[in-house]
């Protein structure tokens, strides 16, 4: 016979399912995943906007590069993502994130003291400002796919992986003929460094500091160089520097989680995975003030500014303003930006360039440009 409290029991048992349905007990709770992307291309799946998954879903991220752009990495919470460099990968959700995809020009800007640099789509230079030890002579050059510009020196890398170089030589900054498996570039003032594909480093140039002392460097995924010394970034996240230190530019020993570095006349500064961004070194201007950055996707320094380029296409820019330099303030649909001795370029997502700052050389004198 049936027992006379069993239909209860069961219409309880039934209550408290419902209940376990409502709530989630059992399945853990539920978390926002924010997902945007910045010019250059998308975030294909599961898409840009916000989701809703349980907590511990493995969600797979797909990043498509437009034309002309290539994927970079990904920022924010990329701490969660299997691997934050790789277009296609998971993220593991157990919290509320937010992630942005990075994409980059083929084409680019670069900057050295007193002239400014433009890398066309097409792997051809253009050169504006001083040219007075020929750093400007780059009319010739074909197939580069990356560029930089120390003080009155121009480098760049081949398709090929070799390099040349062009300007003022007197330190041997630009013996740079014999070298080969180069997948970056990086110009000092007086020095130019090379990052190998196996991760090792090369350099030439002034070496009164130590700054080309690269040679047992191993693990590097990119170089930056300044004034006497030179930094490079691990592939975990940690970065080393050499050279002249100062003003504590070569400070980054205890640096981690660092996607992205540059260095300035005498500060370095480093991008991390989440968007914030660190700094040390001479801070006279207020150069390395920029602990209330976020949502940063790029960083650059000059002599005495830094200039951060922001994941929706606008920039911010501290220290020294005496010419114009930091007034960026109105610039928008950038995708890459540079910084000079006085003077920032600012690359927009059309290939046109704007530039602020001194003048004297014609450094600015961009307007005319478009590296598509």
């Amino acid at each position: 016979m049936r027992h006379p409290y069993a239909a209860r029991v069961g219409i309880f048992l039934i209550a408290i399912a419902s209940i376990a349905a409502v709530v989630g007990c059992g399945g853990g709770e539920s978390y926002t995943l924010t997902i945007s992307s910045t010019a250059g291309g998308s975030v294909t799946t599961p898409g840009v906007g916000s989701f809703a998954y349980d907590e511990g879903t493995a969600v797979n991220l797909v990043a498509a590069a437009e034309d002309g752009y290539h994927f970079v990495r990904w920022i924010g919470n990329a701490g969660t993502i299997a691997n934050a460099t790789f277009a296609t990968t998971i993220i593991t959700v157990n919290g509320d994130y937010q992630i942005t995809a990075c994409f980059g020009a083929d084409f680019m800007v670069a900057t050295g003291s007193l002239h400014s640099v433009g890398l066309r789509i097409d792997h051809t230079v253009v050169c504006a400002g001083d040219n007075s030890n020929g750093q400007c002579d780059v009319g010739d050059w074909t197939d580069i796919i990356q560029a930089a510009a120390g003080a009155d020196h121009t480098v760049g890398l081949k398709a090929d992986g070799t390099v040349v170089a062009v300007g003022y030589n007197y330190d041997g900054q630009c013996d740079v003929g014999g070298w080969t498996d180069i997948i970056k570039v990086a110009a000092g003032v007086t020095h130019t460094v090379g990052l190998d594909s196996d991760g090792t480093v090369v350099a030439v140039g002034d070496n009164l500091y130590h700054e080309c002392d690269v040679g047992n460097w191993t693990d590097i995924i990119q170089v930056a160089a300044g004034w006497g010394y030179t930094v490079g970034l691990k592939s975990d996240g940690a970065v080393v520097a050499v050279g002249v230190d100062n003003c504590g530019q070569c400070g980054v020993a205890n640096w981690t989680d660092i996607v992205q570095i540059a260095a300035g006349w005498s500060h370095t500064v480093g991008l991390r995975t989440d968007g914030t961004v660190v700094a040390v070194g001479l801070n006279d201007y207020g150069q390395c003030d920029v602990g209330g950055w976020a949502n940063i996707v790029q960083v650059t320094a000059g002599v005495a500014h830094t200039v951060g380029l922001k994941a929706d296409g606008t920039v911010v820019a501290v220290g020294e303003n005496s010419v114009g330099e930091c007034d960026i303030n109105d610039w928008t649909d950038i995708v890459q930006v540079a910084a000079g001795l006085y003077h920032t370029v600012g690359l927009k997502a059309d290939g046109t360039v704007v530039a602020v700052g001194g003048n004297n050389y014609g450094q600015c004198d961009v307007s005319s440009w478009d590296l598509t």
